[in-house]
């Protein structure tokens, strides 16, 4: 792997917005924007598919440390239990996603609040038209590759409805930082975890992990679907425990991955442990990442950057551009 190979395979050069990730953060929080102010939220629900539903899903993580219920909407349907005490957040980064859309104009019915964000498109037409609140976000590169843009631009200005320190923001920052001089195509050495993964995935990967980091699991397995072109499957370690496990009796063309926590649970850690000794025994070969000693969005957003290099390393070892979705647009033009 070396620069020369990135920029060959790599077409839009979507490594080069993954290294700019950590200063894409600072700015994108940094900058000035209308707020959304509104009071007595205790129902949040997001809406978005792909690149923009994995920011519903890290926002939920966030949440899931407080009294506020989350629904996670990721298709046409907006929660029975919506009322004026809800605030329903969608995201669509093209703003032309019919999913999602359907969702706004659902929500635009009820007596809830409503927050849309997208690069223009449908949405904005929408938002403008029915005076609803609406905050457009240029895209980077593609709605995958704007996550970070997109994430700390939301955290800015919901800050006052989600409860997060601008003190854990900044070292979730930091830590974006720390990560990308390891990582990124400034470092294409044994040392840059990434490339060390991407090189060992050579089958179907199976990427477990605890219950609090979900949403970099599934944005892990989206992630190697959209740029290395791969099927991948992603189980909870304690569900897979009662199930998934006795898969691994008979041979087969999957690799675990193991997403643990830096402060996992006890219970988790004791079954993290015990999972490891039966591969073990099984002679069956696994790859650990362990998440950073940081709050949970430091801890989420780090693994996401860690595990989407991944991806884009995965494609290039393949000599696969990571930027095309040929499928999934040919999809969009039959909906």
């Amino acid at each position: 792997m070396n620069l020369e190979k990135l920029d060959t395979i790599d077409s839009k050069k979507m490594y080069e917005t993954y290294d700019k990730w950590p200063e894409i953060a600072t700015q994108s929080f940094e900058n000035k924007f209308e707020k959304l102010d509104v009071k007595n939220i205790d129902h949040v629900v997001f809406a978005g598919m792909g690149g923009s539903g994995s920011i519903g899903d890290v926002i939920s993580a966030i949440l899931s440390k407080n009294d506020i219920h989350v629904s996670s909407v990721k298709g046409y349907h907006l929660p029975q239990t919506v009322d004026s005490n809800s605030l329903v957040i969608t995201t669509s980064i093209s703003g032309n996603t019919i999913e999602t859309l359907t969702v706004l104009e659902n929500a635009k019915k009820t007596n809830a609040k409503v927050a849309a964000f997208s690069s223009g498109g449908i949405m904005k037409k929408i938002c403008e038209n029915n005076n609803l609140f609406y905050s457009e976000i240029p895209m980077t590169h593609s709605p995958r590759a704007s996550f970070t843009k997109y994430l700390f631009c939301i955290l800015n200005i919901l800050e006052d409805i989600i409860p997060i320190q601008k003190m854990d923001v900044k070292e979730s920052i930091s830590d974006l930082e720390k990560t990308s001089n390891i990582i990124s195509s400034k470092n294409l050495t044994e040392k840059n975890t990434s490339l060390r993964l991407a090189k060992w995935i050579n089958k179907i990967p199976l990427v477990y992990y605890p219950w609090g980091l979900q949403s970099a699991a599934i944005r892990f397995k989206n992630s190697l679907q959209e740029n290395s072109k791969s099927h991948a499957i992603t189980e909870d370690v304690i569900e897979a425990c009662h199930n998934g496990v006795v898969a691994w009796e008979k041979d087969t063309n999957v690799q675990p991955i193991l997403i643990r926590g830096y402060n996992d649970y006890i219970k988790t850690i004791e079954r993290w442990d015990i999972l490891k000794e039966f591969f073990t025994e099984k002679g069956i070969d696994y790859f650990e990442i362990k998440s950073n000693n940081g709050n949970i969005l430091s801890k989420i957003i780090n693994l996401i950057y860690v595990l989407d290099y991944v991806s884009i390393y995965h494609a290039i070892l393949n000599q696969i551009d990571p930027t095309p979705v040929s499928p999934i647009d040919f999809i969009k033009k039959r909906v």
